[in-house]
């Protein structure tokens, strides 16, 4: 017989600046002026190389690219939040992440150009390569996390993917084997509510896709992922 099944979570969700440009005091993250202004020009400069980038892949200089536009305040935020030791396991659309890093852009153009050289990241990025396939990373990025666990370091990874990941075998896997194996991971999702040309009401019957983390025994929360301190806050609090 069918069963009623009761809603006994829930899911926080995270907005520090509103948007009228105002923020919220009582929620700010602990920022210098310098620190705003960085992560303000980090922004600015991800816009630009994405528009710059995207321009080049239409007149056909540049192969497949896939634009950030719109995705900035999450990837230089959750990015500006890491500490230099942190490893980073971006998808194909976190060029702000590579560039709050330190990536230099004109080797971050020869990989889009086709040059695999491009990817020979420089030592003490730590960073790994663009993942195109999707959702295949994730599991590199919780291996990682066990590695550094082992090993005793104060360190952690984040694994960066779209939501159209959520469907894939590799994200289940490994948020199982992370919530098992309590490794220091944090997985950003990037939902702009497409997968290509899936919508996310088809690719989940949840209400979020947060609340799945419920289900391999860690905390979920949404944050506006236009708003650059609440994704700071959020992922320097993870």
């Amino acid at each position: 017989m069918p069963r009623k099944i009761l809603d006994t979570f829930s899911v926080e969700y995270l907005q520090i600046l509103g948007e009228n440009g105002k923020a919220d005091a009582k929620l700010m993250p602990k920022l210098s002026k310098q620190d705003i202004k960085k992560i303000y020009e980090l922004l600015v400069l991800t816009r630009v190389f994405d528009g710059k980038a995207f321009k080049l892949q239409r007149q056909g200089r540049i192969g497949t690219y896939a634009q950030s536009l719109g995705q900035e305040a999450c990837s230089v935020g959750s990015a500006f939040a890491m500490q230099t030791n942190d490893w980073a396991f971006p998808a194909f659309r976190e060029h702000g992440v590579y560039i709050t890093r330190g990536m230099p852009l004109a080797q971050y153009l020869q990989y889009w150009s086709g040059d695999e050289r491009g990817m020979n990241i420089p030592v003490g990025l730590n960073m790994f390569t663009v993942a195109i396939p999707v959702g295949t990373h994730i599991p590199h990025a919780v291996g990682c996390a066990w590695a550094m666990k082992l090993q005793k370091e104060k360190s952690a990874s984040i694994a960066f993917f779209g939501d159209g990941a959520t469907s894939k075998g590799d994200f289940h896997e490994s948020m199982n084997f992370a919530g098992v194996m309590k490794v220091p991971c944090v997985f950003v999702c990037q939902n702009n509510q497409w997968a290509i040309s899936m919508p996310v009401s088809r690719q989940t019957a949840a209400a979020t896709l947060a609340q799945k983390s419920i289900a391999y025994g860690f905390k979920g929360i949404r944050v506006d992922g236009n708003d650059v301190f609440a994704v700071y806050a959020a992922v320097k609090e993870a």
